[in-house]
């Protein structure tokens, strides 16, 4: 049982009502009364205040049954918007989405600099372009979250960002120097793993999110929570080594699991064998569909060695649903049977293995659900994915 004094458990009462509104798109008072236990006259209170404050809205839904036609609420998802920021190593991408996720604007500006005081004044201009974007709103821009690509402290400073090399940042106290406005910061595979669970799979509670793109970066949800360990750089699986002695890797050491398996390296190794500058997708995908030898022979030692890791991670974290964020698994047939065909130690358990439908987007997705979820205090955040829900964004400018 909960106890608290009338404020606390009025907060508690407010956000469980928000959670469910949102839950069900349009729910009904009398609904709401069975669903959450509380009584009518407790949800009429909170109601009337929610809609004074603009944070929900009422419609009467059609029927053809005889008598009133019943009083829907639906969060008025319009009434302020939230600004999620990928700050990777070559590019900066932005999104800004309404309360529900749906995005407004999204662009993605190119970064050929690893000047940390260029990129703060890069990040201050687009937030002040975003802010005066949202300015016609009652509540405007309510919250920025940032995704970065290296270790962040419970303190949200960042730690370290081996591609940037940058130690010991206080981007958020650099920022809010010249911005009156919410910012959190976290580590990306942490949002990409809270995009997971909001967006696909609002019912997992023990979550292995791997994101393979620069680098490798682990965003893990054990009973609910994203597990940040001690000082908040638990995920850091990338750094795991895999070769004693093998390959130098930018965190001063050797045979780290994202030299080998991370999409970066592939398309180093593929550059290299076709000698060819700048190997993208498109081409990749034009050498399985040809069956190009070279390009089967690197995408199966690829696989072998994102199972190598994979069979880490399982045996330490047992996860019920694992989640593979890569547009090279995306496009190779049956890549899910061949991880699972090295997975073949009777230790190694766990519930299911996806490929993430959310792609390099889901970093800011995870983040404007962050901001959501912090502006409007609840707990938990369940929203349905949709494709106008995935932000489509363009490369507007170079840093």
């Amino acid at each position: 049982m909960i106890t608290g004094d009338g404020a606390y458990i009025k907060k508690l009462n407010r956000s469980l009502l928000l959670e469910k509104i949102i839950e069900h798109g349009m729910i009904s008072r009398a609904e709401l009364s069975k669903l959450t236990g509380l009584n009518k006259a407790t949800i009429s209170v909170q109601i009337n205040d929610l809609l004074d404050e603009e944070l929900i809205y009422e419609t009467r839904q059609e029927h053809h049954n005889i008598g009133r036609r019943p009083i829907m609420l639906s969060l008025n998802r319009k009434t302020g918007f939230v600004l999620g920021i990928d700050l990777d190593y070559k590019a900066i991408t932005y999104t800004l989405s309404d309360l529900l996720g749906f995005p407004v604007y999204s662009n993605t500006f190119e970064l050929t600099t690893s000047d940390y005081d260029v990129v703060v004044k890069e990040l201050i201009k687009q937030i002040k372009d975003y802010d005066a974007k949202s300015s016609h709103t009652r509540y405007g821009l309510v919250g920025v979250v940032i995704g970065i690509h290296g270790t962040v402290g419970k303190d949200e400073v960042i730690n370290f960002v081996p591609q940037h090399q940058w130690h010991n940042k206080k981007l958020k106290e650099d920022l809010q120097k010249e911005l009156d406005i919410n910012i959190s910061i976290d580590n990306n595979a942490n949002l990409v793993a809270f995009a997971e669970k909001v967006f696909q799979h609002h019912h997992t509670q023990n979550l292995l999110s791997l994101t393979m793109y620069s680098g490798i970066g682990t965003g893990l949800i054990m009973d609910g929570t994203i597990q940040k360990g001690f000082h908040g750089y638990a995920g850091e699986i990338g750094h795991m080594i895999i070769y004693p002695e093998g390959k130098q890797c930018k965190c001063g050491n050797k045979g780290c699991w994202e030299l080998y398996a991370s999409e970066a390296k592939l398309f180093e190794a593929l550059s290299e064998k076709k000698k060819l500058p700048n190997v993208k997708y498109e081409d990749l995908e034009q050498w399985i569909d040809t069956g190009d030898p070279e390009a089967y022979e690197l995408l199966e030692e690829f696989i072998k060695y994102i199972s190598i890791g994979l069979n880490n991670v399982i045996n330490l974290c047992n996860p019920e649903t694992i989640v593979l964020n890569s547009n090279v698994l995306r496009i190779y047939p049956n890549v899910i049977e061949k991880i699972k065909g090295y997975l073949t130690s009777s230790v190694t358990q766990y519930g299911e293995l996806v490929i993430s439908q959310l792609g390099t987007k889901a970093c800011v997705m995870g983040a404007c659900a962050h901001a959501s979820k912090n502006f409007l205090e609840i707990s938990e955040i369940s929203l349905e994915l949709t494709e106008e829900k995935i932000p489509s964004t363009k490369v507007d400018t170079i840093v």
